[in-house]
């Protein structure tokens, strides 16, 4: 097979494009720029084109598919070549269907959690030795790839509502038509495709009825929203509702309640965490797990990268790092942080790097999302605004907007490093959320170098 890879130096493009040469397929690809972890992992593989930019002679007969990603325009000249040639052309979401056709589709979807649950789910069926195949969010340690493709009878994939390509607006979820799907929350997000909230919901009305005959769904019952869709679905789909597990804090550390009574230590904690575990269970169930068996592998389970990721724990001070950054997220691992250290002060820091969050139309979502913490602090930078071409936006507007009674916001990013440096952090925790890097934060060597 001759697969051509169009902008495959994307996240899960250059990880779907090594997967498949791992299989033996011939693969090349185009793009303008590609930057690491994707051209290092790509070079090694011989796979990093010779050079940057589009060049239609790639394009021939002897393709027998064109994957489309997201960072290429519609009027790509690589795409006008292989439509013009009748070549099969596929967003990635739709090719990975076809490569799992004859698989338990297994889909998690929902506005957040949705790669911490995946990420949970494949632990447990990794840990004992269940062969399955899998697409996530994020690089997993443990996992060569995001993106696995073999004879697996399996397939556990993280399902999101973002667009499939340029020339293919459906959300990726529409492209998997699961037997067994968790939906973990509706809460409005992605303005800039989803101009209405009416909008964005009817994605995952919709996506109730492209399940596969007899499908199951795995909820959380407390969340309204689904609660609205699920009255409406015309397919029968067979519901599983579910709430956190049952837990407690001691000494700063989770200890999760079983059926019996029993407990079992976690390293992970919130109570959002809790509930994305409750999922993960019946999921596993779905994929032949036994609630022994979940519980036995799920202590070893460290989360996923950016996901309350750990990035320095000593006597006196603690340090987390997660990609929290629409409102939801950020007011989960707020509570979750607080819950989890009830003894000392939190500083809660959030970068607005996406085009919702630096909406200020948007701003007012974020009202009080932070206040369980003693201290906030938000940054964001003009220079992004001018680059997603979004309308001015104060600091004044953004402090206004959280609601904050102790909070200072940020468009320097140096300013807001040495604020932070300032601070003596004994008996602290510091919590960072952002799906940027704070203006080129260096995390692990800033935590390093602060004070305690």
């Amino acid at each position: 097979m001759r697969v051509h890879f169009i902008a495959i130096g994307g996240s899960v493009m250059h990880n779907l494009a090594l997967t498949l040469h791992q299989k033996g397929y011939i693969i090349t690809g185009s793009d303008d720029e590609i930057y690491n972890p994707s051209r290092t992992r790509l070079a090694k593989a011989a796979l990093l084109p010779e050079e940057m930019g589009w060049n239609t002679e790639k394009i021939t007969t002897d393709l027998d598919a064109v994957i489309l990603g997201m960072h290429a325009r519609k009027d790509n000249p690589e795409l006008a070549r292989a439509k013009e040639l009748g070549l099969p052309i596929y967003s990635y979401p739709a090719y990975i269907y076809e490569q799992s056709k004859n698989k338990k589709r297994i889909v998690v979807a929902g506005s957040h959690g949705k790669t911490t649950t995946t990420s949970m789910i494949m632990h447990v069926l990794r840990y004992h030795e269940v062969d399955f195949d899998y697409l996530v969010g994020a690089q997993l340690e443990g996992f060569e790839t995001m993106v696995r493709l073999s004879d697996a009878p399996i397939i556990v994939m993280e399902g999101d509502e973002y667009p499939s390509s340029p020339i293919d607006l459906r959300p990726k979820i529409h492209h998997y038509f699961p037997h067994v799907s968790i939906l973990t929350g509706i809460a409005w997000d992605h303005i800039n495709v989803f101009p209405t909230f009416e909008n964005y919901l009817s994605q995952f009305s919709q996506y109730l009825d492209m399940f596969e005959p007899d499908g199951r769904l795995i909820y959380f019952e407390p969340d309204e929203h689904i609660q609205t869709i699920i009255k409406e679905k015309t397919r029968n789909i067979q519901l599983t509702s579910y709430q956190a597990f049952d837990s407690e804090v001691k000494d700063n550390c989770t200890y999760l309640f079983t059926t019996s009574g029993a407990r079992v230590p976690l390293r992970v904690f919130g109570k959002h965490n809790l509930a994305n575990l409750k999922a993960a269970f019946y999921a596993c169930q779905e994929a032949g797990i036994s609630e022994a068996q979940f519980l036995e592998a799920i202590p070893s389970f460290a989360g996923a990268a950016k996901r309350l990721q750990l990035l320095k724990d000593s006597p006196n001070f603690t340090a987390y790092l997660d990609f929290a950054h629409a409102p939801s997220k950020v007011e989960a691992t707020v509570k979750a942080m607080q819950s989890q250290y009830p003894d000392r002060e939190v500083i809660a820091c959030l970068e607005l790097h996406t085009f919702s969050s630096l909406n200020k139309k948007f701003l007012p979502h974020y009202t009080n999302t932070m206040n369980v913490a003693q201290r906030g602090f938000v940054f964001f930078s003009e220079h992004t605004l001018k680059m997603k071409r979004l309308p001015e936006m104060s600091a004044e507007e953004v402090h206004e907007g959280f609601n904050h009674p102790n909070m200072q916001v940020f468009t320097d990013a140096d300013a807001f490093r040495s604020t932070l440096q300032s601070i003596s952090w004994k008996d602290k925790v510091l919590l960072l959320m952002s799906s940027g890097t704070f203006g080129g934060t260096n995390y692990k060597e800033f935590v390093e170098e602060l004070k305690l």
